[in-house]
């Protein structure tokens, strides 16, 4: 003989019956901005433009957007104007074979010798797209919070006046980990 399952039963013998859930209006389940931290490791242009985008466009809908700027993509960071940057003979080497600069990015493809970065600018301007530099100084002016990696401007003998103006104050990894860890929707450029 097969036991069969009784409806639970109060104390005086009713069934229970749950609550109905409340109607919830639709806006309380839009999408509401959050931190943004976007981790920008790469100077390639198109990732550096890609960078920008995200940047300008999460500052444009309300989130708090920060770029964590490390290895080559804290380069891109560097003033157009510095050429050699670095303390030491490897570390001059190093930004003489990759010029810093937002406005001296390569491809990752198809660069050519600097065929392609042309073409592309060629491209964002006949299809009325902002360039990087202007993506860059939007962000500035949106509140985008840049903030350069201490252990690369270590590595790279980047000085704090080797960078474009708008930089915060250098940070860490444990910096980002806490931000992650707090809740900022990590992207990794």
């Amino acid at each position: 003989m097969t036991a069969v399952a009784e409806p639970a039963m109060s104390i005086v013998d009713e069934p229970v019956v749950a609550p109905a859930p409340a109607a919830v209006p639709f806006h309380e389940h839009e999408a509401k901005p959050r931190d943004i931290l976007i981790i920008c490791y790469s100077g390639e242009l198109e990732k550096t433009w890609a960078t920008m985008i995200l940047a300008t466009t999460g500052a444009a809908m309300g989130a708090k957007v920060r770029v964590f700027l490390t290895f080559w993509g804290l380069q891109t960071f560097v003033k157009d104007q510095k050429r050699i940057t670095g303390d030491n003979a490897m570390q001059k080497m190093m930004s003489f074979m990759q010029r810093p600069g937002i406005s001296h990015r390569k491809l990752s493809k198809m660069n050519f010798l600097g065929m392609g970065p042309w073409m592309m600018g060629k491209l964002a301007k006949q299809y009325k797209v902002a360039s990087p530099r202007e993506l860059l100084d939007l962000a500035k002016e949106m509140g985008v919070e840049f903030m350069p990696c201490q252990m690369t401007m270590d590595m790279f003998g980047l000085k704090p006046e080797d960078m474009i103006e708008g930089m915060g104050e250098p940070v860490g990894a444990a910096t980002v980990i806490a931000l992650m860890t707090e809740g900022s929707a990590p992207l990794f450029i």
